[in-house]
């Protein structure tokens, strides 16, 4: 359940990085700093809007197609077999009770067991199983994982990450161009156009504004997992929901997703001490315990 969020994180930051780039290259940046600095301030505020929320905007639209491109995603559009047709019925019944519109449901190669859900509309969206995940789980540890994603989905999970991201982003593109001027202006006295330390100044905070929001985005996929685990157990039950992730533990804590779909998958990994900042999912035993106390 870990890859939506880090399919999303990838998509979003190689869009901005991108979107960025561009507005350097084509001399936006240049451009900016010419008008003053009230000029500039406002300049660089709405350039960084456009930016942040634009990076945010595209990988949310292009998430499901990054996560069948990238998982190999095979949609159930006619059940082959029982287990498929029980996939979907369960996705249906599930949707039905958290009152979204019935996702996509697919299956992807991979012998880590893992699921996740993705998609910028609820009532559009798609969840996704891995074949190692139904080779390991019994019936009511699958529905209590699909519970999980389906959850995500009613709660807008991908939609409020999107928002979210957007926000950081405008941060890092605002106040990283702040450093540059701030950098040009006091070490190379620089008063009119951008010098290098515009450059070197950007690049550097943008670098390190990033790794701070990446911890913030973090955390926040972190609250999230606690939200869906509660809503998997309302929608199988606490104990399947339990079961669930003590079979997670069972495989020595699944790899991690690629890309932006870690967050809103059902695995999380191994961390401690500052490797736990960055990780998207809380540990087992935590959600564990979280699940037992409630």
């Amino acid at each position: 359940m870990i890859k939506r969020i880090v399919l999303f994180l990838i998509t979003n930051f190689s869009v901005l990085a991108v979107l960025s780039v561009s507005a350097r290259v084509l001399g936006i940046d240049a451009w900016l700093a010419e008008q003053g600095m009230a000029g500039q301030i406002n300049g660089l505020l709405i350039m960084a809007l456009l930016i942040g929320f634009g990076g945010s905007f595209i990988s949310l639209a292009a998430s499901k197609w990054m996560a069948r491109r990238s998982m190999g995603v095979q949609t159930i559009e006619h059940p082959r077999n029982a287990t498929e047709q029980w996939l979907v019925e369960t996705v249906r019944r599930q949707a039905g009770q958290a009152g979204i519109g019935m996702p996509e449901v697919g299956v992807f190669q991979s012998d880590q067991p893992n699921a996740f859900a993705t998609g910028m509309n609820k009532n559009e969206a798609l969840v996704a199983v891995s074949t190692g995940l139904l080779a390991s789980m019994d019936a009511g540890e699958v529905e209590a994982v699909l519970g999980h994603e389906v959850t995500h989905v009613a709660n807008g999970d991908m939609v409020t990450m999107g928002l979210l991201q957007g926000i950081l982003n405008t941060f890092v593109i605002f106040f990283s161009r702040i450093v540059g001027i701030a950098v040009d202006r006091v070490v190379f006295r620089i008063e009119n156009g951008i010098g290098p330390g515009y450059w070197i100044g950007s690049i550097v905070a943008e670098l390190v504004l990033g790794l701070l929001a990446t911890i913030i985005a973090m955390w926040f996929s972190r609250q999230r997992e606690f939200k869906a685990d509660a809503g998997g157990a309302s929608l199988a039950s606490r104990d399947k929901m339990i079961a669930s992730l003590r079979a997670l533990q069972r495989v020595h804590q699944p790899r991690d997703l690629p890309g932006e779909m870690a967050a809103f998958g059902i695995a999380g990994g191994l961390g401690d001490g500052l490797k736990k900042l960055f990780m998207s999912h809380p540990p087992l035993e935590e959600r564990i315990e979280a699940l037992q106390r409630g």
